[in-house]
């Protein structure tokens, strides 16, 4: 960012003030949560926001924030919005702030083509996105529209589809495969339950499978030459989304397929970061899935400096679940992660507001942690260590 940075949009709202403009959308990412609450369709909201079970782990994740407090440095120098670098380098992409936006599938139901607006902004922003499996856009068009942008891989049972989503990605300018490996199948979710709504069934989020050879080539027809066409294509794939057979050791086959940097997401256990670097992985991605696939379990934040001492500087870790503030990205530095993904707030921006709802939530979460990282005393992420922490007992 150029002139004072991202805390700029501070700046423009107030002065937008003078003239008696306010924000359209809120602020804080409770806001946004609100408002999307309100004006989404039910089961479009149910879908974003709902978690596994009771939602003890999604709660936990916001939770675990609250056992940190930062303890700011003052009169430490150069550390005002003109001299702080936010920049960072993760697994060989360049981003203008530690921040990627969290893969999030089926896009459509908040907006038409949503993957590309979210990868037009974040491009616009300098930071990163990563795209999903289950996107509602194809590898090819996300890819034209992107800057920075990794792919994450929703590991089908069929290594040879497998392949060829990494491929085209790579193809496509693809600079990283994520692996998320806590999903071999979807965890038990009331919301959509209750609507009884699994937006797949309903040839949603499924863009990436039907613009495949390889899946196009298990079909008797085209999908699109008839609703029995499709409805057998939604069947094929839901026989092969999902693999319960994965171990790291299947990473070596990874490694075959692709030369771009790969990264696991679903990393929770100390043990399994190890595994998954022994056998190849470049990152490892701190991450409960948002607590969408099991409830109860630790919450993201409280597994990260375990991940972090295990890993060692044998491989980049990120951290993912639960980020609400600039001061949570702050925290999660703090512990040792290089970069997060930021997933639900800026999808119910995409949702309320297209384009400008998905930029105003990107905004506001980095234009609030690059002021609390200038007021913490850091003019860089590379300022920022444990010691800017202290624990609540």
């Amino acid at each position: 960012m150029v002139n004072g940075g991202f805390i700029d949009f501070q700046n423009e709202i107030y002065l937008g003030g003078l003239g008696g403009v306010r924000p359209e959308l809120p602020m804080t990412a409770e806001g946004l949560e609100s408002l999307a609450r309100e004006r989404l369709d039910p089961a479009a909201f149910a879908y974003v926001a709902g978690s596994a079970s009771a939602e003890r782990t999604a709660a936990a994740n916001r939770s675990a924030f609250e056992r940190y407090r930062l303890l700011p440095r003052v009169l430490r120098g150069s550390t005002g919005p003109g001299a702080r670098d936010l920049s960072v380098e993760v697994l060989g992409t360049k981003l203008a702030a530690p921040v990627l936006t969290a893969p999030i599938g089926v896009l459509e139901l908040l907006h038409e083509g949503g993957e590309v607006i979210v990868a037009e902004v974040t491009k616009g922003l300098g930071i990163g996105t990563v795209l999903s499996t289950a996107a509602s856009s194809t590898i090819e068009d996300v890819g034209a529209a992107a800057g920075a942008w990794w792919y994450q891989l929703y590991w089908p049972a069929d290594d040879e589809l497998a392949c060829s989503f990494v491929q085209r990605a790579e193809r496509a300018g693809a600079s990283a495969i994520v692996v998320t490996a806590d999903t071999p199948t979807l965890g038990w979710r009331p919301r959509d339950l209750e609507q009884a709504h699994l937006p797949f069934l309903h040839g949603k989020g499924l863009a990436n499978y039907l613009s495949d050879p390889v899946f196009l080539a298990k079909l008797p027809a085209a999908p699109e030459e008839s609703e029995e066409a499709m409805r057998t294509a939604i069947l094929t794939w839901a026989g092969l989304f999902g693999n319960h057979t994965l171990r790291p050791a299947d990473l070596a086959r990874l490694r075959e397929w692709t030369d771009l940097p790969i990264a696991v997401k679903g990393i929770l256990h100390p043990d399994d970061a190890r595994q998954v670097v022994d056998a190849g992985a470049d990152a490892v991605v701190v991450s409960n899935h948002g607590g969408r696939q099991v409830d109860g379990s630790i919450a993201a934040l409280d597994a990260l400096p375990t991940v972090v001492a295990t890993i060692g500087d044998r491989a980049d870790v990120l951290f993912d679940s639960g980020v609400r503030t600039g001061s949570d990205v702050l925290v999660a530095l703090a512990l040792g992660a290089k970069a997060v993904l930021y997933g639900r707030p800026w999808a119910y921006g995409l949702g309320l507001a297209g384009a400008a709802g998905a930029r105003h939530a990107l905004r506001a979460l980095l234009a609030d942690f690059d002021s609390a990282l200038g007021l913490s005393g850091c003019a860089n992420p590379a300022a920022v260590s444990r010691a800017l922490l202290s624990t609540v007992r």
